[in-house]
């Protein structure tokens, strides 16, 4: 890898639609040919009509919560398209996006926001992590799992179907927090198959970057030795390129990477928030004018590649979707109380055996009268 300068923002598509090109990144996306881009392209339409659908359910109270990813489909999408099989995913709590790459039903996602599961998927079946919604958690147990990956022979096989890496998404607010500096350092010191990608949205919740930091949030990474790259997040082509890039470094044995990836909350940071109380329409109308999608279906259009019938199909595709999400919300119940007991640990245990079986006893003595 050619390290670029940390404040050379990799760009490889301007807000216009217009390609740029760069000779560290053009032969990571010489391979994405008009209908791989058009892949691309529909994986953000229908990431953002999820987030219109489930935003929509929350505000009628079918949900209790929701952390919208509107605006930030391009890092999400064009960084897990850059992902193999084998690879493992540590999210935190916005990456529809990421998910839906992944091919999970994100109506999974919503179990949680409805309150009948603790986690909503199996992490092994698409190899992605539970949401974690304690911030700056996660990146210590994405290190913990690539040092096991690297342990057990995984990395810089020669096999590109069996060496694997981790990669870890947070928020710019979650560089604040003690445990993600922990991550760097382990990451660091034992070379660690491990890419942390910040997704820098400018708002931890109301408080902005310049209130998290004095420089530029790429520079973290290279205070603990770790290569690092920042891009332009609402560029979908570059977060899949950079990314790209740093995963094969963390499969071959070359060790951690941090991205840095400027990007733009265009909503709330959850539901139950209010952006107005602490941003300006100005800003927000900035921001929108480099919308991802937008940025992708113009360069498209403007190459004769993207067709009316595949836009019509896609509306349908999102519509869909849309009809999905709204019967599968309305659909779930609470499961029954004693499910509490099931996952708590991998293998049967003796200690959640005996107290599942008292819950039963109480259950049953609840039902009969003998407990009141």
């Amino acid at each position: 890898m050619t390290q670029p300068d940390v404040l050379d923002t990799v760009q490889l598509l301007t807000p216009e639609g217009t390609r740029v090109a760069d000779h560290r990144y053009d032969p990571r996306v010489a391979h994405l040919d008009p209908a791989a881009l058009r892949e691309l392209y529909a994986d953000m339409v229908l990431t953002r009509r999820f987030d219109t659908e489930a935003t929509a359910l929350q505000r009628q109270g079918e949900l209790g919560l929701f952390t919208p990813s509107l605006g930030q489909e391009g890092a999400q999408v064009g960084s897990a398209h850059a992902l193999a099989p084998q690879d493992y995913v540590f999210p935190a709590y916005r990456e529809h996006g990421v998910l839906h790459v992944r091919g999970l039903d994100l109506t999974d996602v919503l179990k949680q926001f409805r309150g009948v599961d603790h986690g909503g998927w199996d992490p092994a079946e698409h190899r992605v992590h539970l949401f974690t919604l304690v911030v700056g958690a996660h990146p210590l147990h994405a290190v913990g799992y690539a040092m096991g990956v690297q342990r057990d022979g995984d990395v810089a096989t020669g096999d590109p179907n069996r060496d694997t890496a981790v990669i870890a998404y947070f928020g710019d607010g979650a560089t604040s927090q003690g445990d993600v500096s922990e991550a760097l350092t382990f990451a660091a010191v034992n070379q660690a198959p491990v890419v942390f990608f910040v997704q820098n949205n400018q708002w931890a919740i109301s408080v902005p970057t310049s209130g998290q930091t004095r420089v530029p949030l790429v520079q973290r990474g290279v205070g603990f030795g770790i290569p690092s790259v920042q891009v332009d997040g609402n560029d979908p082509l570059a977060c899949y390129a950079v990314t790209a890039e740093a995963l094969d470094r963390a499969r071959n044995g070359g060790g951690p990477t941090f991205i840095e990836a400027v990007t733009y909350r265009m909503g709330a940071h959850t539901t139950s928030d209010d952006p107005l109380r602490y941003r300006d329409a100005a800003e927000v109308a900035a921001w929108r004018a480099k919308d991802p999608i937008d940025r992708l279906r113009r360069y498209l259009a403007d190459a004769g590649e993207l067709p009316q019938q595949f836009l019509d199909d896609l509306d349908a595709r999102a519509e869909e979707l849309a009809v999905h999400v709204r019967d599968t919300v309305h659909a779930m119940t609470p499961p029954p109380a004693e499910s509490m007991f099931d996952h708590v640990y991998a293998t049967p245990h003796s200690l959640v055996d005996a107290e599942r079986a008292w819950f039963r006893d109480y259950e049953s003595a609840l039902e009969d009268g003998s407990v009141r």
